[in-house]
């Protein structure tokens, strides 16, 4: 067991137990509790949990109207979502108000959202996530096996769901699960390949907790959780929840189905001859995504039983240039305000004209990652801007078209027009060299004018910092200066360019010359006794 192990078996000890050390016949010893007082302690008034879901008043379009700050176009993917938040909490609080009539009559309104990668599916229940007030969280389909022995179990999404509700069962009841590569647990992957065995032993899993399930707290392959488990069921005290009901947890699901509009155009086109039969560009994939009905996932290796359970389905649209231009202009959560932001921490500004957008925008949706390619593109214009600029006394500079073509070549340019500036940086940063080194060993190192240029010039030349090139050079002087500093006691040397071209040599000479005027001085003084 390593210490960090022990030290939390150390914290859910005490959590079981109360004040408790580890050792003892069985583990752990049990501390003297103190005495208790006379007094009865006054309990404080219970918060109300339910206080932020009694109080939202938002409406679907209001909510809509959140989400176009951050994502672009899913025009309909907003409205049902939108939708399905609001009918979730008017359900929530007749619920927990008691003036549900529909009682067990109630259907969830579990959600399926399709589409192709980055175009905005998990942002938008991001966003979402920041408008609920009950407890959300996220998982990937892909990390699920049926047994749980590898991977992890559905019902760990449910647990987390207690956690996020800071252990609150009851407010937990009323969470979202959002489950994403929902299209990775299909049984042939729409492919018409040999069965997925686990894909779907994790659907059958996952269909009970989408209609109803009591799920226990405590995980089987949870150890420790078993052992708090254990204890609470012998206190005395109030009994805790052991298990949580999935009665009212709105579950929404998504992905990217590749292949499945493939699968519904054929079934189309042998409806209606000629409607869309010839179009198979993946800029309509979306027209068919949004015709999908059941038979359809369970062609692509959906159980019947699992789409039975998600009976509100909505395609997102795939984004073309302009969109991913609009996303980099007017979403708030556009991925150049983090570039801003990053250079900006060097103390560096840069302005982006219309071309660059349009070029970006382009090269991007020639990604065909959605959103996603934003990033690509970016990365690979600022990577080289990045790496170079903050080590000069450049503040500012100008994104066009040529810069996202060439970024290495305007970068050059940029560096080539502020040389001077530059060698004004290096010659700084010889004498933040200077500084350290006096710090560390003592002695101070005076560069004469030659000696910078020689640096300067070694910088440039060989793309490497001052700080490399010199802790290069001066590697061995501590050694030899002291040696000087014990005969002499020197401590201030004056570095030309010779020291510079040839380190070793002339730090061997100034040891021979100290010596040799130390035996000189020595001798003088034997002859005028």
């Amino acid at each position: 067991m390593s210490k960090n192990d022990f030290e939390e078996f150390q914290k859910q000890l005490q959590k079981m137990f109360g004040n408790v050390k580890a050792g003892g016949p069985f583990g752990f010893q049990p501390q003297a509790e103190p005495e208790s007082s006379s007094e009865e302690v006054e309990e404080e008034p219970e918060e109300d949990i339910f206080e932020k879901i009694r109080t939202f008043n938002l409406k679907p379009k209001e909510i809509r109207d959140e989400l176009d700050k951050f994502v672009i176009k899913q025009d309909e993917a907003k409205k049902v979502l939108s939708v399905a938040v609001c009918d979730h909490y008017n359900h929530v609080r007749r619920t927990i108000d008691g003036t549900d009539v529909l009682g067990d009559d109630y259907a969830k309104q579990n959600i399926l959202v399709l589409g192709p990668t980055g175009v905005g599916k998990t942002y938008l229940l991001k966003c979402i996530a920041k408008i609920i007030g009950v407890p959300f969280v996220k998982a990937d389909a892909t990390k699920f096996s049926e047994t749980g022995y590898v991977g992890r179990d559905v019902e760990d999404m449910v647990r987390d769901l207690v956690k996020t509700a800071d252990g609150n069962v009851d407010l937990a009841e009323f969470g979202i699960v959002y489950i994403d590569e929902i299209d990775k647990l299909s049984n042939s992957g729409g492919s018409g390949g040999g069965k997925d065995v686990n894909g779907r032993g994790v659907q059958i899993n996952l269909l009970k907790l989408m209609e109803e399930a009591e799920v226990s707290l405590k995980s089987q392959m949870d150890m420790m959780g078993q052992m708090e488990f254990l204890m609470d069921m012998n206190k005395s005290s109030k009994k805790k929840k052991q298990t949580i009901n999935t009665r009212h947890i709105l579950f929404i699901v998504s992905g990217a189905f590749s292949n499945l509009s493939e699968l519904i155009q054929r079934r189309v086109s042998g409806s209606k001859i000629g409607f869309m039969a010839d179009n198979s560009s993946s800029e309509d994939d979306y027209e068919y995504l949004r015709l999908v009905e059941t038979p359809d996932l369970v062609n692509y290796g959906f159980e019947p039983e699992f789409i039975g359970r998600l009976p509100v389905r909505v395609a997102c649209e795939s984004l073309k240039s302009e969109d991913l231009k609009q996303i980099l202009i007017n979403s708030e959560g556009s991925i150049l305000k983090q570039y801003v932001e990053d250079f900006s921490g060097y103390g560096i500004k840069f302005d982006i004209d219309e071309s660059a957008m349009d070029r970006i925008s382009q090269k991007a949706h020639s990604e065909q990652t959605g959103a996603r390619g934003l990033m690509t593109v970016l990365e690979r214009t600022f990577r080289s801007f990045k790496f170079e600029l903050p080590s000069t006394q450049i503040d500012k500079f100008m994104v066009n078209a040529g810069t996202v073509d060439n970024p290495q070549e305007c970068l050059a340019e940029l560096l080539d027009a502020n040389l001077d500036l530059q060698k004004e940086t290096l010659k700084a940063e010889v004498d933040k060299f200077v500084e350290r080194f006096s710090e560390e060993y003592g002695f101070t190192l005076k560069f004469n004018s030659n000696a910078i240029k020689a640096l300067v010039a070694i910088s440039i030349e060989k793309d490497k910092t001052i700080r490399a090139i010199c802790e290069d050079k001066f590697k061995d002087f501590p050694y030899g200066l002291k040696l000087i500093s014990e005969n002499t006691n020197c401590r201030t040397f004056t570095v030309n360019k010779a020291v510079i071209d040839d380190p070793d040599k002339e730090l061997s000479k100034w040891v021979v010359e100290r010596f040799q005027k130390e035996d000189g001085s020595s001798n003088a003084s034997k002859d005028s006794k």
